[in-house]
């Protein structure tokens, strides 16, 4: 028996193909001596050797795949409320006196006679969908690919598809054929939709098993990309020790194979892996064209080192680069910043090959500007005019949008003169670059003028220059001007937006010039524009400015008095109103959201309110928040988790913490780093070492990670509930010891451990009396909840 590799799918039995392997997996065998085995699993081998099996190593460096966790459901912090059931959707009654359907046995089901079956129909009647239900649509496209295959593959695929595993019966349906060529095996493996691997992999050896059968190309080919599409990588891989145990030779095109499976699939990883075993093993030199491929992939997935190793691999190799592989690089050089070894490779590529064009110039100064490498550009256009190449428009209009980004206006402008001296045609975005440069950097009489350069060139302004020019005006007091500018986007038939009205609404509002400021909302409503979404936007820009939050009420007011109101408006007067840590209008704000009809509080009122009330001391109104969130399916910010979670740890909520840790672990996209140490911790504390929970706390110490509330109530909360008090109590200790944890500090986190142990204690006697029926008889004092 020679095993090839292990495969993590769970296949029908039938032994003769799958041999479960020692680790749980299944291990794909080859043809060969196969003898029944009376169901123990046979140790991983690659050949024979003097009768004696061979163990094959598993590639251990392929990624394992990673686990997908689902989100917990979210946790409740009081009692919940009884939702209402929904209605079961059952089958309607059959009539009176009616017999029912006779349901057909699975003996009839899958009965299948030859000389009934039609060659011309993509599928058997018993398997075909009825035209109602929801696969229709999907089985009129499957039916036709399938007319565009042979009877004797759609023969095939049907006894496939019937059974739904491998088999004896899978087995005596394809045995109906007194052969089948190796061009059918391909043809079926290339179906669409084409057989699970399931039954791929199993139909595949069983035809490689007739008497004089060899396969064909295509066909390895065809069950290499059949099991690259299922997400089974790894097995894709083993198509050379497949081929080779088959007889058949290695070559370049199953490396050209993997290596375009893995980077369509971004697996760049994976194809460097394929490159440099097809070399080392199985003596095959990639060729450039596949080398180039990888590169891309790598590149592309910001593995600049290992690009660059292989880079060095080709030519050690005998591999010689082509301007596409140098162009390659260099632009992976430039993603990442590396300027020297930027220019070496240039050098490198106009000695080897040839000299780099403005093209691949233009292409290095926009890749290092888009990443802020000024420096790096700079250094890369006087190379280009050493080297002799001439920049073109695209070139130096790259060069000045990157300068006038990085606050280089003056160099901006130069380059700028340079273009017209050579006579070369200044573009639209050329100008729009240099009027953002000068208006951030408080020129903007500049700007204006060279608005006027613009126009008298014959282009006409996009709304994007409006909207610099508009907002540098007003921030420099000159509304007037800025308001005849508005009027020019009116007269040229644009459509003003946020940006455009939101600097003009903030003068007159700073001015307290009210009348103007409702002159231009009417003026607004009149051309038909979102008046509302505008004035949202305009309050974001108004009251994020540091102290104009008391003046932003007073506006607020008077937007509220002419029914200009939303609850967006709502959500940024309380965020800034709570940064300046004014709580009470917050408050009222927010009580007066819950007592209005039109402008209830949403999700982002909930996450404002969730601080507010911790921080006021009220941690049982901001439970109450974050349950009306959870009756909406609404998730909190991760701001709102992080300070809810540290008043609970504060009052000695522990366990609410804890689950309030996996909730927001399980729905926000990358949580807390403290919160995933929690978890950590937890999962030391099992194991009722206190070493390993100081292991975790160092690391957190290396990382830079804050010691927050909850990660000493999570050693309370593990230790507690996973081993005994003592332990938490030496984690404690050996802090303070350390003077990680302070002298006060450790009184204070004993006490709360102390507190701990007495509510599971107490806990625990109010299950033994719910069990006896005694609940009654007890007298609360308190409950939080």
């Amino acid at each position: 028996m020679v095993v090839v590799g292990i495969f993590p799918h769970s296949i029908s039995p039938g032994g003769e193909v799958y041999k479960r392997a020692a680790g749980g997996g299944l291990a794909l065998v080859l043809p060969g001596s196969i003898t029944p085995t009376n169901g123990a699993p046979p140790p991983h081998t690659a050949g024979l050797r003097h009768g004696v099996p061979v163990p094959v190593p598993i590639l251990s460096h392929c990624p394992p795949p990673q686990a997908h966790h689902l989100p917990r459901p979210p946790p409740r912090l009081a009692a919940p409320a009884h939702s209402p059931r929904r209605p079961l959707h059952r089958p309607p009654l059959p009539l009176p006196n009616t017999p029912p359907p006779p349901s057909p046995s699975p003996s009839t089901a899958t009965a299948f006679r030859l000389r009934d079956w039609d060659p011309h129909s993509p599928s058997s009647p018993s398997s075909a969908p009825s035209p109602s239900s929801p696969s229709a649509s999907a089985s009129s496209s499957t039916s036709a690919s399938a007319r565009r295959l042979s009877p004797l593959a759609r023969f095939l695929l049907d006894a496939l598809r019937r059974h739904q595993r491998w088999g004896p019966p899978v087995v005596a349906d394809l045995s109906k054929l007194r052969r089948v060529p190796p061009s059918l095996v391909a043809e079926v493996l290339t179906a669409r939709p084409p057989p699970p691997p399931p039954l791929a992999l199993p139909f595949f050896l069983w035809a490689g098993r007739q008497k004089g059968f060899r396969h064909c190309f295509p066909a390895f080919h065809a069950l290499a990309s059949l099991l690259s599409a299922a997400g089974l990588p790894a097995a894709a891989d083993q198509l050379p020790d497949l081929m080779r145990a088959h007889g058949k030779p290695v070559s370049h095109s199953q490396l050209t194979l993997l290596v375009r499976l893995h980077t369509a699939a971004r697996r760049p990883l994976r194809a460097l892996h394929a490159v440099r075993r097809f070399r080392h093993e199985f003596d095959v030199q990639p060729q450039v064209h596949a080398c180039n491929r990888v590169l891309g992939a790598l590149a592309a997935a910001g593995h600049v080192e290992d690009a660059l190793k292989l880079f060095d691999e080709m030519s050690e190799g005998g591999v010689q680069p082509i301007p596409v592989t140098f162009t390659i690089v260099v632009r992976a050089l430039a993603h990442a910043g590396m300027t020297d070894r930027l220019l070496e490779m240039i050098g490198r590529m106009r000695n080897e090959v040839c000299r780099p064009d403005v093209f691949v110039y233009t292409a290095l100064v926009k890749t290092m500007g888009r990443r802020g490498h000024m420096d790096g550009c700079i250094r890369v256009w006087e190379q280009m005019e050493k080297d002799g190449v001439e920049p073109d428009t695209m070139a130096y209009a790259t060069m000045v949008g990157g300068l006038c980004k990085a606050g280089m206006v003056e160099e901006a402008a130069e380059l700028f003169k340079e273009m017209r001296r050579k006579g070369l045609l200044v573009d639209r975005s050329v100008y729009a670059s240099l009027i953002d440069g000068y208006v951030a950097a408080g020129r903007v009489g500049d700007g204006c003028r060279l608005l006027k350069e613009l126009v008298d060139a014959g282009y006409r302004a996009d709304l994007g220059i409006y909207n610099t020019l508009i907002s540098g005006l007003c921030g420099i007091g000159r509304e007037d001007k800025a308001h005849k500018l508005f009027q020019i986007v009116l007269q040229e038939e644009l459509v003003p937006s946020s940006d455009t009205v939101s600097p003009l609404l903030a003068c007159y509002a700073e001015k307290d010039e009210m009348v103007t400021f409702f002159g231009l909302v009417n003026k607004l409503a009149e051309l038909g524009l979102p008046v509302i979404e505008m004035l949202v936007d305009f309050m974001k820009l108004f009251a994020g400015k540091d102290g104009r939050e008391l003046k932003a009420m007073e506006v607020f007011d008077v937007l509220r008095q002419k029914q200009y109101c939303s609850v967006g408006i709502y959500n940024i007067l309380i965020e800034n109103l709570l940064k300046i840590k004014d709580r009470k209008k917050s408050l009222f704000l927010f009580e007066e959201m819950q007592n209005s009809v039109d402008f209830k509080p949403d999700s982002c009122t909930y996450s404002h309110m969730i601080p507010c009330f911790v921080d006021e001391g009220n941690v049982e109104e901001a439970c109450s928040c974050y349950n009306t969130m959870m009756k909406e399916n609404w998730i909190p910010s991760t701001s709102a988790y992080c300070v809810l979670v540290k008043g609970l740890c504060k009052i000695g909520e522990i366990n609410t913490a804890i689950s309030l840790v996996k909730d927001c672990l399980g729905n926000v996209e990358n949580g807390p780093t403290e919160f995933k140490y929690t978890l950590t911790i937890l999962e030391a504390c099992r194991s009722k070492s206190p070493e390993k929970v100081i292991n975790v706390v160092d690391e957190m110490i290396e990382v830079g990670c804050s010691m927050e509330e909850i990660v000493y109530s999570a050693i309370i909360y593990g230790f507690c509930k996973y081993a005994s008090s003592t332990e938490a109590r030496q984690v404690f200790t050996i802090m303070r010891d350390r003077n990680i944890l302070s002298e006060a500090n450790f009184i204070v986190y004993e006490d709360m451990l102390n507190e701990h142990l007495k509510k599971a204690t107490a806990d625990l006697v109010i299950s033994g009396l719910k069990f006896f029926d005694l609940e009654s008889k007890l007298k609360w004092r308190s409950r939080i909840d």
